[in-house]
C-alpha cells in the first residue's frame, strides 16, 4: 500500500475507532439507559441528560478555535490527539460505575465522566478534521470524507451488534441472541448494558492506532517561542475578520444552528424512543442498526454526490430530509401516526419509527460528512487547524440551544413527544442561512487546492 493510501485509511480508521461513542454512547445504548435505570423517571433523566450535554457543549464551544489556533502556530497535533484520545478512553471506561437506581451523587459523577469523553471526542474531531486537506486534491476530498463517515457508520454498527448480541440485556435478562450477558456479568445488575463504557473505551483503543502509525502531520518548522500568544493574536484576527467574509460567517452560522439540531436527534432519539413507544434497549439497538446501515450506504453516496457537484446540494437535501424526520417524529406515539389516531395496541409506531432511524442515518451521515467538506472550502487553507476549530465552536457556540429547549419544553409540557419539536424551528433557520453560503468559498481561497504531500 503506497504511503498515500496509508495516509488515507489510518485518516479513516480515525473515524471508525471513534464513532461508538455516538452511537453506543450519545444515542442508543448508554443515553436511553441512563434515562430509563439511572436517573430518578425517564422525564427527569432527560432533562438531566439535556443540560449535561449543554454545559459540555459550551466548554468545547469556548476552548476549540482556541486550540486549533495554538495548534496551527505550534504544530504537534498528534501530541495533542494523545490528550484527547486520553479523555475519550477515560470518560467512557467509567461509565461502568452507572448502576441502577444511582444516588444522587453518583448521577453527577456519570454525567461529568460523560462529558469528559465526550470533549475528548469532538476535540479529536477538530484535529484529525485539519488534516483532511493534506490527503488529496480539493475535487477528491468529497469521495473521502463520504468514505470516512461511511465508515465510521459501519464502525458504529459492528460495535452495536457485538453489544446487542452479546452483552445488553433486555428486561428478560438476555441479549438479542437470548443468552446471558457473556464473561459472566450480571444482568439484574445490568452489568452487560453498563460493559457498554469500558467496550467503548477498548474499541477506541485498539481502532485508533493505524491513525497514529500512518497519518503524518504535513512537514512543519519547529514551534517557535511565543507560539501560543501568535496563535492567540491570529485567532483574535480571524474573528474580527468574521463579518467580511460573509459566506463563512454565514455558513458558520448555519452549521452552527443545523448541527445543534442534528445532535438534538441523535442525543434523544433513543431516549424518545424509550420514553414515548416503550422500547427495551434491545430494540433501540436494532433500530440504531437499520440507521447505520442506511447511513453508510448514503454517505458513500454523498461523497459521490459531493466530488461531482460540491457539497452544498448534499447539505441542502440532508437537511430538508430531517426536516420531514423531525415533524413524522413529533406527530408520533403510542396513540397516532402523523397525528392521525390509530388502534390500540398498533405496530404502526413502531415500523414508522424504525423508518425515521433509517431516514436519520442517511440525512445524518451525509449532512455532517458535507459539512466538513464545505469548512475545507470555507477555511483559509494556513489556518486549517483553526478553521475547523471555529467550526467547532460554530458546532457547540449554540450546542445547549437544542438541550436545552428539549429539556425547557419537556418540562413545561411533561411530553417527550412535544419536547423534541423545536428541532423542527432549528433545521429551518439553517436551512434560510445557507442562501447567503458560496459553494466555493471565499473567492481568494477559491484557486488554492491542498494537495498530498
Amino acid at each position: 500500500m503506497s504511503e498515500s493510501r496509508k495516509r488515507i485509511w489510518g485518516w479513516w480508521m480515525f473515524d471508525w475507532a471513534n464513532q461508538p461513542y455516538n452511537t453506543l454512547l450519545l444515542t442508543f445504548i448508554f443515553a436511553p439507559y441512563f434515562t430509563s435505570f439511572v436517573a430518578p423517571d425517564p422525564v427527569t433523566g432527560q432533562a438531566m441528560w439535556g443540560w449535561m450535554l449543554a454545559i459540555s457543549g459550551i466548554l468545547i464551544a469556548i476552548c476549540a478555535p482556541i486550540l486549533g489556533a495554538i495548534a496551527d502556530s505550534s504544530g504537534y497535533k498528534r501530541r495533542w490527539l494523545l490528550l484527547w484520545s486520553a479523555l475519550y478512553l477515560s470518560g467512557s471506561a467509567t461509565l461502568w460505575f452507572a448502576v441502577p437506581d444511582a444516588d444522587s451523587a453518583t448521577v453527577l459523577f456519570i454525567l461529568v465522566a460523560f462529558a469528559i469523553g465526550l470533549v475528548g471526542l469532538e476535540y479529536g474531531i477538530v484535529f484529525t478534521n485539519s488534516l483532511l486537506p493534506s490527503l488529496a486534491p480539493r475535487e477528491e476530498l468529497g469521495r473521502i470524507s463520504g468514505n470516512g463517515w461511511a465508515l465510521g457508520y459501519l464502525g458504529g454498527l459492528a460495535s452495536l451488534a457485538i453489544m446487542l448480541l452479546l452483552l445488553a440485556e433486555n428486561e428478560a435478562g438476555v441479549t438479542f441472541l437470548g443468552i446471558a450477558p457473556i464473561f459472566g456479568l450480571d444482568a439484574e445488575a445490568r452489568e452487560g448494558t453498563r460493559a457498554v463504557g469500558p467496550f467503548t473505551a477498548l474499541w477506541f483503543a485498539v481502532f485508533v492506532i493505524p491513525f497514529f502509525l500512518w497519518v503524518k502531520e504535513p512537514p512543519a518548522v519547529k514551534a517557535p517561542r511565543g507560539a501560543v500568544r501568535r496563535g492567540l493574536a491570529e485567532l483574535g484576527a480571524s474573528l474580527r475578520a468574521l463579518p467580511h467574509r460573509r459566506s463563512l460567517f454565514a455558513y458558520l452560522g448555519s452549521s452552527m444552528i443545523y448541527r445543534d439540531a442534528l445532535n438534538g436527534i441523535y442525543a434523544f432519539g433513543g431516549i424518545y424512543a424509550a420514553g414515548v413507544l416503550g422500547w427495551s434497549v434491545v430494540q433501540i439497538g436494532v433500530f440504531g442498526i437499520v440507521a447505520a446501515a442506511i447511513g453508510a450506504g448514503a454517505c458513500i453516496l454523498a461523497g459521490r454526490i459531493d466530488s461531482r457537484f460540491g457539497p452544498k446540494p448534499v447539505i441542502l437535501g440532508a437537511i430538508s430530509l430531517l426536516i420531514l424526520v423531525c415533524i413524522i417524529v413529533v406527530g408520533t406515539d403510542r396513540s397516532m401516526v402523523l397525528f392521525i389516531p390509530i388502534p390500540e395496541g398498533s405496530s404502526l409506531p413502531d415500523i414508522v419509527f424504525y423508518i425515521c432511524g433509517g431516514l436519520i442515518g442517511a440525512g445524518g451521515g451525509s449532512l455532517q460528512s458535507s459539512s466538513r467538506t464545505m469548512m475545507v472550502r470555507q477555511a483559509d487553507p494556513e489556518r486549517m487547524t483553526e478553521g475547523f476549530g471555529l467550526y467547532a465552536l460554530s458546532g457547540k457556540a449554540l450546542s445547549f440551544v437544542a438541550p436545552a429547549l428539549i429539556a425547557l419544553t419537556t418540562t413545561l409540557t411533561q411530553s417527550q413527544r412535544l419536547g423534541v419539536a423545536p428541532l423542527i424551528g432549528l433545521f429551518v433557520l439553517g436551512l434560510i442561512l445557507l442562501l447567503w453560503v458560496k459553494p466555493e468559498g471565499e473567492p481568494e481561497f477559491q484557486c488554492v487546492s491542498p494537495s498530498s504531500p
